[in-house]
């Protein structure tokens, strides 16, 4: 596992130490856990473009009029 350093705000960093310990964890595991899901949350955005595209192919068969639209 690989170390990096941060700067925040020394009581910012406080706080969120008291409410992982209030969560019986540390801050640093919230941390990669946080940093996980931010890295996935591109993964998602690029898979949605991708099956878009891959459905873009996709033919209707033409425009509906609005009764078409509404038939069930």
């Amino acid at each position: 596992m690989k170390n990096i350093t941060f700067s925040a705000d020394e009581k910012l960093i406080d706080k969120a130490r008291l409410k992982a310990a209030k969560e019986k964890t540390t801050l640093n595991k919230r941390f990669r856990e946080w940093l996980a899901s931010y890295a996935r949350q591109n993964d998602l955005g690029n898979s949605f473009e991708k099956m878009m595209e891959e459905l873009d192919h996709v033919n209707s068969g033409g425009k509906f009029t609005r009764d078409e639209m509404n038939e069930r």
